[in-house]
């Protein structure tokens, strides 16, 4: 039996992911030894090793290419996508501490947790096996279960977690299933192989059935319609940072895992998948705009919003191609971005025992904080696709990567549900700015410069992105060679 020479030259491409593995590491050993006065240090620390790995990523240390055995793939593609991911965490983390110890509840397990979520979405989108997919999505689900119940006394908290985690279970089960019968009809668990059997042998009652199982494990971690039921108690229940952090590079991950297990691995029966995924889009932009229409909560609004926004990021992958998941790609770093606008808003305003989650809340904001009213204003209009923020470019090319794959009745659909959707979003602005401040105001107003200065530059980048998208989108383009 021949036993490769492994060097360590074949593990340079992991070099972002060893640098967060490590770094988690040393964070969950140092905080152990930091009082609760000094855990500024766990903090800053962890903000450290991001930056770190994002200038790996950009400055593309370690190189491209495949590791242990192809289970790893570092590409164009996902240099991109964990770019956005690094760079998103660490938005969450700016929002996270502030929020955390105002409130006297921010543990160092806190950004380790973050730290170790953000490794499991960095191995995701670089799979090529369905193994090291499976195990990087448990990685991302059990951290995420956990910092939805970082606050133990809440008793919302601890209820969204108990959905979180039994729904969570129960989908991956279902993933875990559809690649067990693929596996089975195809005999290989390495994705290009998986494609390559599916070219040559062609498709069978088995290997479509684990196609669809697969499906639905997908559908389940964007929160798609019919499978969004924990997405608005998530969201909802969890300190907003948090929820900040679970609605926004999660979904690039996401959409890397779909990308991976999809076109990589069941290309082959695109006939089936694409037009599943066009049926939930459709699901998704029905039952998302339609429930987000009734809300007074306003983090149950954005869930459900969110729900119709990853119907639109599903018109880009059931147009396929290149040019769609180019669109889907920059659609769910729009959308990230602008999660993260709204929820850093939303994580701002809140205090000790009070979270900023009524719409009520909001009345006559534009009065007493302008500044951040206007940020709120900023991410309302991107993603009610008011151009010229980024928001409508996103929606501009996934319709238009629909009407190219000859899918004009779904671009259709998308058009009416983004004119249904804006709807809910000209509401938070209308009683931001022409609704009456309350005699007591239930939000107490604090200085937090490193807040509203994150907040700057997510409200502003939505409308510099927006005026400058090409370059981004072009971005988007060359990972997938279109």
């Amino acid at each position: 039996m021949n036993v490769p020479n492994i060097t360590i030259a074949d593990f340079l491409p992991l070099i972002p992911e060893i640098i967060v593995l490590v770094g988690a590491f040393g964070i969950l050993m140092l905080d152990l030894f930091i009082n609760e006065r000094n855990r500024v240090v766990t903090h800053v620390a962890s903000l450290v090793v991001l930056a770190i790995a994002l200038f790996a990523l950009v400055t593309g240390v370690g190189g491209h290419g495949a590791v242990l055995n192809s289970m790893f793939i570092r590409d164009t593609a996902s240099d991109v996508m964990s770019g956005w991911i690094v760079a998103l965490t660490g938005v969450a983390m700016v929002f996270a501490y502030p929020y955390f110890r105002a409130k006297g509840t921010y543990q160092g397990e806190i950004s380790v947790l973050m730290l170790f979520a953000t490794l499991g979405m960095m191995l995701l989108v670089s799979a090529g096996n369905m193994t090291m997919i499976y195990v990087a999505l448990e990685m991302l689900a059990l951290c995420s279960y956990a910092l939805v119940v970082c606050e133990r006394e809440s008793p919302r908290g601890s209820e969204a977690g108990i959905k979180y985690f039994v729904l969570g279970a129960l989908a991956s089960g279902l993933l875990l299933y559809g690649m067990s019968l693929i596996y089975g009809g195809t005999g290989t668990l390495d994705l290009a192989a998986i494609s390559q059997a599916l070219t040559s042998g062609g498709a069978n009652a088995m290997l479509v059935t684990g196609m669809v199982f697969v499906v639905v494990g997908i559908a389940f971690k964007f929160g798609a319609a019919p499978f969004h039921m924990w997405l608005p108690d998530v969201y909802d229940g969890a300190p907003a940072p948090i929820t900040l952090f679970i609605g926004s590079a999660p979904k690039i991950a996401a959409f890397g895992m779909a990308y991976r297990m999809l076109e990589q691995g069941t290309g082959p029966l695109g006939d089936h998948w694409q037009l599943i995924l066009a049926a939930l889009a459709c699901l998704s932009l029905a039952i998302g705009n339609l429930s987000a229409l009734r809300q007074t909560n306003i983090k149950r609004l954005l869930a459900y919003s969110t729900v119709s926004h990853v119907g639109f990021l599903f018109i880009g992958l059931a147009s396929g191609g290149p040019e769609g998941y180019a669109a889907a790609l920059f659609y769910a770093i729009t959308y990230a971005i602008m999660s993260a606008c709204a929820f850093g808003v939303v994580a701002y305003l809140s205090r000790q025992g009070f979270e900023a989650d009524q719409l009520s809340d909001y009345a006559g904001l534009s009065k007493r904080k302008p500044w951040v009213a206007f940020m709120m204003l900023m991410a309302m209009a991107s993603m009610a696709g008011v151009p010229p923020w980024m928001g409508f470019w996103a929606k501009w090319s996934v319709l238009w990567s629909a009407v190219h794959s000859d899918m004009v009745w779904l671009a259709i659909v998308g058009i009416v549900a983004a004119v249904i959707g804006a709807f809910y979003y000209l509401k938070v602005i209308k009683v931001m700015y022409f609704d009456d401040v309350p005699e007591h105001a239930a939000i107490e107003l604090r200085d937090d410069g490193v807040s509203e200065g994150m907040l700057t530059v997510l409200g502003v980048s939505l409308l510099v992105l927006g005026l400058f998208f090409d370059p981004i989108m072009q971005w988007c383009r060359w990972a997938f060679g279109a």
